[in-house]
């Protein structure tokens, strides 16, 4: 199958779309903080302390009439009115039939990373360099290597696009792992009911893509403009993708109870969540649905642009902290090649446990 053509299939150029066009504005601060994401499920009960919270229920089923206007995350309030319900902007999940379930949270966070290290990787393309991100278990480090950038501006242009895509990827794959294995943005609240949520992965690549397609074409010259793309980019994605409205979603999630998640259980219970998706590669389908009739829409990045391969340019490495109490520390660092085994392990844990609590 080919990858879903409203982003560019895998491997088109863009040089034509590209050609002429300026770096988004240099002091684009860095993303401060990752929006706060949905549970899977619907009509969600809380408990704190494991005690049962009465009366509150988080919403998290959009439509394309309720996603908001997109803000580029540049502050921890802005995540804090993320959370209260009174961003411009509004997050949750949504089910299309071609896309399986869609979390808006995930996309917004992954397009805005790529936003950020095209801001900084295009000025500085083909030289070694590092970038520096909050810890998340770890130091996270992109390290840039150096290389002959191509001679065409067009082209240069087009791999700062994807390279950013693929970096930003890569630390939507390390959150998962991350997550997991401890990682708690608030200390005292645990975050393994999120880790490795079956519409997790695909949402952060469809917002690596849309980032990348709203640079290209030109859209992103200011943070502004950036915002007005990515609100006409994700509506236009999610009618692609045949998005349901609010009875639509819920029914999904009904249809799956028991199965993928548990309605009986409480938010943060890591199982309240039931069925995840542990792979990291980077060509993904959504999680299927037993009942769905109509065919995916699988997405990828591309690998290489030209004679270039993105993984010999730059990679993300996670680097020791005393936070690694759960997830054994690198003897140096963990790299993108230590993901896949990261995952599985945490597959494997999570299937001996569910066995036990079905007995």
């Amino acid at each position: 199958m080919t990858c879903l053509s409203l982003f560019g299939f895998v491997g088109h150029s863009y040089a034509r779309e590209a050609h002429g066009l300026q770096p988004p504005v240099p002091l684009i601060p860095a993303p401060e903080s990752l929006r706060p994401c949905c549970a899977f499920g619907h009509n969600l009960h809380v408990s704190a302390l494991n005690i049962p919270v009465p009366l509150y229920q988080p919403g998290n089923v959009l439509t394309l009439e309720t996603l908001g206007h997109h803000q580029y995350n540049d502050s921890t309030f802005g995540a804090l009115k993320n959370l209260m319900g009174i961003s411009e902007e509004r997050n949750g999940l949504i089910y299309t039939r071609r896309g399986g379930f869609i979390d808006i949270a995930h996309v917004r966070d992954t397009a805005d990373n790529t936003l950020y290290l095209f801001s900084q990787i295009y000025p500085q393309l083909g030289q070694e360099g590092r970038i520096f991100f909050s810890n998340e278990l770890g130091l996270r480090r992109i390290q840039l290597n150096r290389f002959t950038p191509p001679a065409e501006p067009a082209r240069r242009y087009e791999l700062a696009v994807w390279l950013a895509a693929h970096l930003a990827w890569q630390m939507a794959q390390w959150h998962e792992i991350a997550q997991w294995y401890g990682f708690e943005s608030v200390p005292g609240f645990p975050e393994e009911i999120s880790a490795f949520s079956p519409e997790d992965l695909y949402s952060n690549l469809l917002g690596a893509r849309l980032a990348a397609r709203v640079i290209l074409q030109g859209e992103a010259g200011s943070l502004q403009a950036y915002d007005q793309a990515m609100d006409k980019a994700l509506h236009a994605a999610l009618n692609n993708l045949e998005a349901l409205d609010k009875k639509g979603t819920e029914q999904r999630f009904r249809d799956v109870d028991g199965e993928w998640w548990d309605s009986q259980r409480r938010v943060p219970e890591k199982f309240l969540v039931l069925n995840r998706n542990y792979d990291v590669g980077d060509r993904r389908s959504p999680t299927p649905l037993a009942s769905e009739t109509r065919e995916p829409r699988p997405l990828a990045l591309p690998q290489r642009i030209g004679e270039l391969t993105l993984a010999q340019l730059g990679e993300l490495r996670i680097y020791p902290t005393n936070d690694m109490k759960a997830l054994p520390a690198p003897e140096t660092f963990y790299a993108p090649h230590d993901f896949p085994a990261l995952a599985q392990h945490a597959a494997a844990t999570d299937r001996v446990l569910l066995q036990k609590r079905q007995r």
